[in-house]
């Protein structure tokens, strides 16, 4: 949305009216029958206070305008900290929240929470059925730098705050057969049916770098309220980490030798190799995406 242009029909109207009064004075000493120097000078004089007294108005005319000495319109300057932001958004860290200020036409100063709860349920995977939970839950602060007072920023910051994670039940119901490390078992019957607990994390805490760039200025210099912000870039997180622990009993194909999973040293090898596979399938999440976008909100809170 752009700035409505101030009237301009007051200021030169203003203007008109002062230089026709001078013009009229000025033609009235020249036309008088025995002019004196005095009389001449006090017209000069005249005209010039009248001149500057109509320079002055114009000037204040279009002051309150809102333009500047060439009629153009200005960019309004906010006192530092005068102004304050808050705003929603969707990204890959869930549902997110913003609070931002003012610095000055280069800066602004910014803070963010995240969280969303997600469960999905009856997932396949190497022949285990998954019940699988999502939570995300961050906070984290940002510097956005305008560098050319415009819509465009880069904003590098922190997560300060990072539990975002996965749980997860892992469930081979009896008589059915499930692979680890691409060797395949069968879950005993009745309560010796195999179950696990898995986790996966995305930084377990830990503080992580961010950088972004983004659209979208949260304070425009046009003064309006309601803006859009759209954003992508990283968070350098830990490495994803992946843990699964296995009960109950497995068994060859004709459900006889069965043996515990949570003991057996074969068995433990092979969960030991098949978490180490789903690690490296999350590894790439070390650059933890950041896409998003929201709606945002200014406003004055001191002049």
């Amino acid at each position: 949305m752009n700035p409505a242009r101030p009237a301009r029909n007051g200021a030169v109207g203003l203007v008109l009216l002062c230089l026709s009064a001078g013009f009229v004075v000025s033609a009235h000493a020249q036309t008088m029958t025995d002019p004196t120097p005095y009389t001449t000078t006090h017209s000069k004089a005249a005209n010039s206070g009248r001149s500057s007294s109509s320079q002055q108005l114009s000037s204040q005319g279009m002051s309150s305008q809102g333009m500047n000495g060439q009629g153009r319109l200005k960019r309004n300057e906010f006192k530092p900290l005068s102004r304050v932001s808050l705003g929603v958004g969707v990204s890959p860290l869930g549902i997110g929240f913003l609070l931002a200020t003012n610095i000055n036409r280069y800066l602004d100063v910014r803070g963010t929470g995240n969280f969303l709860n997600y469960s999905i349920n009856n997932i396949n995977t190497n022949g285990f059925n998954v019940n699988a939970k999502l939570n995300l839950a961050s906070a984290g602060a940002a510097v956005d730098i305008y560098p050319f007072h415009n819509w465009f920023r880069i904003s590098p910051g922190v997560l300060f705050y990072n539990q975002n994670k996965a749980d997860a039940i892992f469930t081979a119901a009896a008589g059915t057969s499930f692979s680890l490390n691409n060797v395949t078992y069968y879950s005993a019957s009745g309560a010796n049916a195999v179950v696990g607990n898995g986790n996966f994390g995305f930084g377990n805490g830990s503080v992580a770098p961010t950088i972004t760039a983004g659209f979208g200025n949260l304070f425009p210099a046009s003064g309006r309220h309601w803006t859009f912000p759209t954003e992508i870039g990283v968070a350098f997180i830990q490495d994803p980490t992946v843990a699964i622990n296995l009960t109950g009993e497995v068994c060859d194909a004709q459900g006889q030798n069965c043996v515990n999973v949570a003991t057996d040293p074969t068995v433990q090898s092979n969960l030991a190799s098949q978490v180490s596979s789903y690690q490296k399938d999350v590894q790439p999440l070390h650059t933890y995406p950041i896409v998003s976008f929201g709606v945002a909100y200014n406003f004055h809170i001191r002049h």
